[in-house]
């Protein structure tokens, strides 16, 4: 479900998106150091954007060094890490293992429960120092299978239970800002949500899964409809993203709520679309008419 919250990688400046690379070597470095070597393929770009959401707002510093990645053999890459990358990691690691477990209990995906197995330790680990966060992943868990077994028809009621994980791991701490934080995690969880469910309906359709757009009444507007709730979470999102006093890395973070967040949406539309008009030119109503002699 999770890697939507990612940059626009065209809008973005050379040096905010090497920072951002910076950021993401990071919390894959600092995966690393909790979890070991195979967990670093488990890093979501959602996570990255909360480690430089929060390094912006409470403007802690940064270490900055170079390492060799087994992806990028050839050369060092600039590496930025402080106590806010090793939290992104450590959510990643919660998020992660619940969202295995999760693939093992829907569809019986016997690798799913073996890699869920193998972060068993680093996951105790971790959710013993974060008995809050890793009480709301669970409930979400639970929750989650509850309405996907009534077949719960109500867009708000399911993006609203991955709305309230997210705002629970976005409070990094209870203090003047975890209002607001809270606000952004639950907005972006419910876009998240939705996003992957409109991203899979088609699929859903037809393999009988869970997804509650199936149960939305036909219409030929279907992905503009759902295109306008999902910018309604946006828009909260960000609403929520401007009231807080950050300066560093804001041009980053405004590219990824405002724009990186829609590339999937994008991308996919534009497919559609060009499927349609491949289907329209392969029509028989589609060729020219011959002329009469």
């Amino acid at each position: 479900m999770f890697g939507y919250i990612t940059i626009d990688r065209g809008e973005l400046k050379g040096k905010d998106y090497d920072k951002y690379r910076a950021y993401y070597c990071g919390v894959c470095q600092d995966l690393k150091a909790s979890c070991g070597q195979a967990a670093r393929a488990t890093l979501t770009y959602d996570c990255t954007f909360l480690a430089i959401l929060l390094t912006g707002l409470y403007e802690e510093g940064l270490d900055r060094s170079e390492t060799r990645c087994i992806l990028h053999p050839g050369r060092k890459l600039p590496v930025i890490r402080n106590k806010f990358t090793a939290y992104a990691a450590d959510m990643n690691l919660l998020l992660v293992r619940q969202n295995l477990l999760d693939d093992w209990l829907d569809d019986r995906n016997l690798r799913s429960l073996a890699a869920a197995k193998a972060l068993e330790k680093p996951y105790r680990r971790t959710a013993a120092r974060y008995p809050r966060q890793n009480a709301a992943i669970e409930e979400y868990l639970v929750k989650l299978h509850e309405a996907e077994k009534r077949g719960e028809r109500s867009l708000d009621y399911c993006s609203g239970l991955t709305g309230e994980l997210m705002a629970e791991i976005f409070a990094y701490t209870e203090d003047m800002w975890q209002k607001d934080l809270r606000r952004i995690g639950f907005w972006l969880g419910k876009f998240i949500y939705l996003m992957d469910a409109w991203d899979d309906v088609e699929k859903d359709k037809k393999s009988g899964n869970y997804n509650p757009f199936v149960f939305l009444p036909e219409s030929g507007h279907f992905d503009d409809e759902a295109g306008a709730v999902l910018t309604m979470m946006a828009s909260e999102a960000a609403r929520a993203f401007e009231r807080l006093p950050i300066l560093e890395n804001v041009d980053i973070l405004r590219n990824i709520l405002y724009s990186g967040i829609w590339t999937n949406y994008r991308k996919k539309r534009a497919e559609k679309a060009g499927k349609a008009a491949e289907a329209a030119s392969d029509s028989p109503a589609a060729e020219p008419e011959k002329k009469q002699e």
